[in-house]
């Protein structure tokens, strides 16, 4: 096989060469990048969804108007984007706040309905779209606070651990239907989100971007994208007696 013909082969094979994609939260931060990657990757279509879809600026991408915790507008961005292959659940908030020292539990209630329930509602609208495509691949946009705790963003983190297990009953449910489920793990990156935190050694968001698109070309249903992220991982058969990794 020459090299040109192992190329059409691989991108025959990819679900990133020619898909159709829809990535929520996709006017900022990672989900901009997404949105770029996918093109610059060969997807034949990306919609770019946000709550105010005016502020879709890049060219290439299609704005769709999506807040995920609108159920309205969830089944009408399934109904309108019907040919989708490829969902990026990217959409999510983070209020830096604690659980027991919070005012009230506000932030976590808003939290747990975006980053849980909106990512939860837009699966449900999209799995059956994604099984008539031929089962294509879903990517949840996660953290290393899925699986270890940081009590001043605990109720962040709450959130993480609960998207981290309906990732992975959703990959359960959906493997019947031949769709691939990508859970993304990585911690603290340099997006627009987190501007304002003070933190030494973000990660670069494109690292996060092109781990989760990798893993995806490759099959494999999991990325942990930064080594202190591998190592809490690693370390979790003796967590939390020792909260840190060896």
């Amino acid at each position: 096989m020459n090299a040109k013909t192992a190329q059409i082969a691989q991108n025959a094979s990819s679900p990133v060469q020619g898909a159709v994609a829809l990535v929520t939260g996709a006017n900022r931060g990672f989900g901009r990048l997404f949105a770029q990657e996918l093109l610059a990757r060969g997807a034949a279509k990306v919609y770019a969804a946000a709550r105010d879809p005016r502020t879709v600026t890049d060219p290439g991408v299609v704005p769709v108007r999506l807040d995920i915790t609108d159920p309205e507008q969830v089944r009408a961005a399934a109904a309108a984007c019907g040919d989708v292959t490829l969902l990026v659940n990217n959409a999510g908030i983070f209020r830096q706040a604690p659980l027991i020292g919070s005012e009230s539990t506000a932030d976590a209630h808003a939290e747990m309905d975006t980053n849980y329930f909106g990512t939860l509602a837009v699966t449900r609208a999209f799995a059956p779209v994604l099984g008539r495509n031929g089962g294509g691949v879903l990517i949840n946009a996660l953290s290393v606070l899925s699986f270890v705790s940081y009590a001043p963003w605990g109720s962040y983190g709450a959130s993480k651990a609960a998207l981290w297990s309906l990732t992975n009953s959703t990959r359960d449910e959906l493997r019947a239907q031949g769709t691939l489920v990508v859970g993304v793990h990585s911690g603290l990156a340099d997006t627009d989100m987190t501007a304002g935190v003070e933190w030494p050694d973000k990660i670069d968001a494109k690292l996060y971007v092109h781990a989760a698109l990798d893993a995806a070309e490759h099959g494999e249903v999991e990325a942990l994208v930064d080594g202190p992220t591998q190592a809490y991982k690693a370390a979790l058969s003796g967590y939390p007696a020792n909260a840190e990794p060896s």
